[in-house]
């Protein structure tokens, strides 16, 4: 063999070496990860361990139920996530209501948030979403309006029945009967229909009606509301009904009709009270015995 050829194949030889040299000393490729992530929970996976709080949810969860899963609030499970209690105001935020602090101590299960009680003597939370029932409260006076809020709705949502606390005006008075003339918020200021039968008023004023039940009068035959509409206290003009009925000199000796027909509900004539001074029936004398 030449020369020539045994340096050719020593050359080979010697570029092979290095390659081997090179490829044992380069990194090996690294291996896949592991996934450390298990497969994406379900309300009902949850609900295997956490019988309680689905059952709460489906009985009276409100939103809670309908537009949220167990993990929009719950964000992993110990104890790889130690805090998984979120705070309210993760998803609550834009009113002033959600910005009182100590949302558990009305809203104790946060599965049934709207089953709230309260103690007796709450108010300014009340508040933060009933501003048209504090209006009305506050401007017109009442004792309603030193109560707490609380007082009277022990569970949010309860409207108790007016009897609960004051006597019924009669023996057959309901809880209809009671807000045909009276709201809760301003129980003073009395309105009613014109439908409302004379025994609702009567079971308050009850002179008024045993006289003019008694009465021969045509008056007799008017409800209450006839004549005292709308509002209560309205007394109206005579006149209102019936006009001017007499002349024009006799009304301005006698401008009140009570001068001679005593008062609506019983109409006696020249009875109830004196004619007044200066008027002929007043200046009259009375006949001389014989």
């Amino acid at each position: 063999m030449s020369r020539a050829w045994i340096a050719a194949i020593a050359g080979l030889a010697l570029i092979a070496l290095q390659g081997l040299s090179m490829a044992a000393g380069a990194p090996a490729a690294p291996a896949p990860k592991a996934t450390t992530q298990g497969p994406k929970l379900t309300n009902d996976d949850c609900a295997k361990c956490h019988a309680k709080a689905p059952a709460d949810i489906a009985a009276n969860g409100a939103k809670h139920k309908t537009a949220v899963g167990c993990q929009d609030c719950h964000n992993g499970h110990p104890p790889t996530v130690k805090k998984i209690i979120p705070l309210c105001s993760q998803c609550h935020d834009g009113k002033p209501h959600y910005k009182l602090a100590g949302c558990n101590g009305c809203h104790s299960n946060p599965h049934t948030p709207l089953i709230i009680k309260m103690g007796r003597n709450i108010t300014d939370p009340c508040l933060t979403c009933h501003t048209q029932q504090i209006a009305k409260l506050r401007e017109h006076k009442s004792k309603h309006t030193a109560l707490a809020c609380s007082f009277c709705h022990d569970t949010h949502g309860k409207i108790p029945e007016c009897v609960q606390c004051h006597k019924p005006h009669s023996k057959d008075m309901t809880q209809a009967d009671c807000k045909k003339c009276h709201q809760a918020h301003m129980p003073t200021v009395v309105t009613y229909s014109n439908q409302t039968p004379s025994k609702d008023c009567a079971a308050c004023h009850k002179a008024a009606f045993d006289l003019l039940q008694k009465s021969a009068f045509k008056h007799k035959n008017l409800s209450c509301v006839a004549c005292h509409q709308a509002k209560h206290k309205m007394i109206p003009q005579c006149q209102s009904c019936h006009g001017t009925p007499h002349p024009a000199g006799m009304l301005s000796k006698f401008p009140k009709c009570g001068y001679c027909h005593s008062i609506a509900h019983d109409l006696n004539i020249f009875k109830s009270q004196p004619a007044p001074a200066g008027s002929p029936a007043a200046g009259a004398k009375k006949p001389a015995k014989k």
